[in-house]
């Protein structure tokens, strides 16, 4: 691989947390990925030292491609090949190369857009017959935005402008993959945001032009730009169906982190459920079931009244209108679980912040 004069030595300098290399796939090192703050557009004048890509509403991935195979890695260390068996042709379009990719896998509507509660049935099943089916009703996209690793050489050093032209020339698209366009220059926040909203997608993402790629770390030279109102959240309990729902759970009571790391009780969602979605997690929670509640610090009495508390390991997502003054989600409806978040990655998301550059 011939890298330009001006690229910066990938190695130089770098600590063995800083590559985020823990162990070894097939020869090709693990990382962890780099990860966005919520914020806003950059002011007018830091704008020309930003780029911006869409922000997909799917699952994030790591793909270690080597001798002609693929294995797909989500955030939190979990081997998700399985799940995704038409990524695997991704290995022909490489030119032979062992890399180390990272995107994000979509699923889309009837319409052609983003659909996150398309991807569920996707995320959660590993049973290769069904598998095999949804692959056939419910096919997924890897959408590529960033290379880690090439061959035996760590890229993690170059700035975002060396990894997007090296990402761009190394892997040839496909009908599963692809490397989206990304946006630069005057005036190119405020157009992918439009754009963003015209095609119905969850937001941007500011990249600084020269940042390098940090694994496990969570930096505001990656800012996510959000035109939805949405929070990832705990699972703590849940509490019995009534009517229609009678026999299955009507509303998870939900928790967020505070600035302290405590869990706290953030409020309860009973709308935006499939039937399928309401046995899914009904499965999926009976075996977490505990006594006490897993929240520190009070829970309203009309919230706790016959709830069924779990251990707070299973993390979702919520859209919602707004905080109100004593710490609860107004109006939250269910998007579905996020198999790739730890409980531990779960932060309150406030949005208040502003890319000064």
């Amino acid at each position: 691989m011939r890298r330009s004069s001006g690229w910066p030595d990938p190695t130089r300098g770098a600590k063995r947390g800083y590559l985020g290399i823990y162990h070894r796939v097939s020869g090709l090192p693990v990382y962890a990925p780099m990860m966005a703050v919520l914020g806003s557009l950059p002011e007018a004048a830091a704008e020309d030292r930003f780029g911006f890509e869409m922000k997909w509403d799917g699952v994030r991935a790591l793909a270690y491609v080597q001798g002609g195979a693929v294995k797909l890695v989500s955030r939190n260390a979990k081997d998700v090949t399985a799940a995704y068996p038409e990524l695997a042709m991704m290995a022909g379009a490489v030119d032979g190369r062992d890399l180390v990719l990272d995107g994000e896998i979509v699923a889309f509507d009837d319409e052609g857009r983003p659909s996150f509660e398309a991807l569920q049935p996707r995320m959660h099943q590993r049973r290769p017959a069904r598998v095999a089916e949804l692959v056939g009703a419910v096919p997924v996209t890897y959408l590529l935005f960033d290379v880690l690793h090439v061959n035996a050489e760590a890229v993690v050093g170059l700035p975002y402008t060396g990894r997007r032209e090296l990402l761009e020339n190394i892997v040839t698209p496909g009908a599963r993959w692809q490397v989206p366009a990304w946006f630069s220059g005057t005036g190119a926040g405020a157009r992918a945001v439009e754009l963003s909203k015209e095609w119905r997608l969850e937001g941007v993402v500011a990249k600084r032009l020269d940042s390098p790629y940090r694994p496990g770390r969570r930096t505001a030279e990656w800012t996510k730009v959000k035109n939805l109102r949405t929070q990832e959240v705990i699972i703590g309990g849940w509490k019995p169906g009534a009517g229609r729902r009678t026999g299955m759970i009507g509303s998870l009571l939900l928790g967020v982190p505070d600035a302290q790391g405590r869990l706290v009780f953030a409020g309860h969602v009973g709308t935006g459920f499939t039937e399928a979605a309401l046995r899914d997690l009904a499965g999926r929670l009976a075996p977490l079931r505990r006594d006490d509640p897993p929240f520190d610090g009070p829970v309203p009495r009309e919230h706790a009244r016959e709830a069924q508390w779990v251990e707070p390991v299973l993390v979702g997502e919520v859209r919602f209108g707004e905080w109100t003054g004593d710490g609860m989600m107004r109006h939250p409806a269910w998007r579905g679980l996020k198999p790739d978040k730890s409980p531990g990655e779960v932060r309150r998301e406030n949005g208040e912040g502003r890319i000064a550059g």
